[in-house]
């Protein structure tokens, strides 16, 4: 691959009430659709050869409006899927902070460490992602540009192994809804470009700090 587009999935109807979603099927809300459409509108000039995307609806749909308006080949990857949050999927931020010790909290602080009952280790989601990642690059030896439509903490995981960061600190990494991230295997270029989304509404919080 020549550059490696990553665009997180337009806003989901659980990330406007900041409810915990991981791997659960949400849609995209209304102003997550206008995010697509705009990010659809940014890639026209850097014109993807490809674009792979998370099965979960929220990133397939958002992928969907991007080669709709620039009519490139469309593959889903499962490897691209978001991490379970095991116990906390379909709950609130909030509801989780008030759970004896906070473990919102300390799973911002150390996801590796605190993660939620059930949920999938982050070295595990790393590996698969890489691994998706890995499988993506040998499809186009021949340096074309590929955008990848995936999740926040997908994203993380990947940029974690390319600037070689520990996973416990991944969440320090912010990554709006529909913001793009430039990679030049291993070399990362540029990380949340959000300059697209103005005027449209605001994107979500980082991905750590957001379900």
């Amino acid at each position: 691959m020549k550059t490696l587009y990553l665009a997180r999935h337009g806003q989901s109807v659980s990330n406007a009430i900041r409810r915990f979603q991981g791997v659960q099927d949400v849609p995209l809300s209304e102003l997550g659709e206008r995010q697509a459409a705009a990010l659809a509108a940014s890639l026209g000039r850097r014109r993807p050869h490809h674009v792979y995307s998370s099965p979960l609806a929220r990133a397939q749909r958002t992928a969907e409006i991007v080669v709709d308006k620039l009519g490139a080949p469309l593959t889903l990857v499962d490897d691209l899927r978001e991490l379970s949050l095991g116990e906390w999927e379909g709950r609130t931020v909030q509801e989780i902070r008030t759970l004896p010790g906070d473990p919102y909290s300390r799973w911002v602080r150390d996801p590796v460490l605190h993660a939620p009952v059930g949920g999938e280790p982050l070295a595990a989601v790393q590996r698969r992602v890489l691994r998706a990642m890995d499988g993506i690059a040998q499809a186009h030896p021949d340096g074309e540009t590929v955008l990848v439509v995936c999740h926040g903490g997908v994203i993380s995981a990947y940029l974690a192994h390319c600037l070689g960061l520990p996973l416990s600190s991944i969440w320090r990494l912010t990554l709006g809804n529909c913001s793009l991230t430039a990679v030049s295997p291993p070399r990362v270029l540029s990380v949340n470009e959000t300059a697209h989304l103005a005027g449209i509404g605001a994107s979500a919080p980082p991905a750590g700090l957001s379900p």
